[in-house]
């Protein structure tokens, strides 16, 4: 089921697009203001965000800016305001579309489709494999040479967002934020006893990892095929 994160502070808005999402079988979450949308879209990993622009707290190009931080999820922004600085300036911070107010449920439901294809064709492949394991992202799995590899939930998080960005190094920070919430940003001490666990039910020597590797004070990198 498609998990959609909708932040609007119109309830009318809200109850309607929830009625019409639930009904063509999306799976809903709300927030009221643009924190609550940034600590639920970290819980959640929602498939695509639906954003007004005119929140109470944080303006919604905060919000994407702040999504941008740490996630690639598709957002289309809802709102009334007609100009097009408005329009640059959320598809500049991150938006994928932008729909203005008053619209069509028809028309959302398009650009929401639209939004998920495209999200879909450039997404990581569902079964990354190495020498020494095998990670399948849709059946939530990793398997070795003996069967069944036993990872906690949160284990499997740190995998599974190192994984997605294959090659490319990601910081602690977004993986705190990803995985334990925008008020984590800072305990790297999360990561490194989770990365120690990791490697050592992962790597064939954890001491000297070759698929988990570390960038001093800066981040981590999932290597698929690391050299020799």
């Amino acid at each position: 089921m498609t998990r959609v994160l909708v932040v609007d502070d119109d309830p009318h808005l809200v109850r309607a697009l929830r009625i019409t999402l639930v009904a063509r079988g999306y799976e809903v979450s709300i927030a009221a203001d643009g924190t609550s949308g940034l600590a639920l879209a970290s819980r959640t990993a929602p498939d695509l965000v639906v954003l007004d622009l005119g929140l109470p707290d944080l303006d919604g190009v905060g919000v994407i800016e702040g999504l941008r931080g740490w996630s690639e999820v598709p957002v289309i922004v809802l709102s009334a305001r007609h100009g097009e600085p408005a329009k640059v300036a959320a598809l500049d911070a991150g938006a994928d579309d932008y729909v203005t107010k008053p619209f069509g449920m028809d028309e959302l439901l398009a650009r929401m489709r639209a939004a998920l294809r495209r999200s879909a064709s450039a997404s990581t492949p569902a079964v990354v494999t190495t020498e020494a394991f095998t990670v399948d992202l849709a059946a939530t799995r990793v398997t070795n040479g003996g069967g069944d590899v036993r990872l906690t939930p949160t284990e499997w998080h740190l995998l599974e967002a190192l994984v997605r960005e294959s090659g490319r190094l990601v910081t602690q920070r977004t993986l705190l934020q990803q995985i334990w919430g925008p008020q984590y940003a800072t305990e790297t001490n999360y990561l490194r006893v989770h990365m120690a666990n990791l490697r050592r039910k992962l790597e064939p020597d954890p001491a000297r990892p070759r698929y988990l590797i570390t960038e001093p004070g800066i981040g981590y990198r999932f290597v698929a095929e690391p050299p020799g």
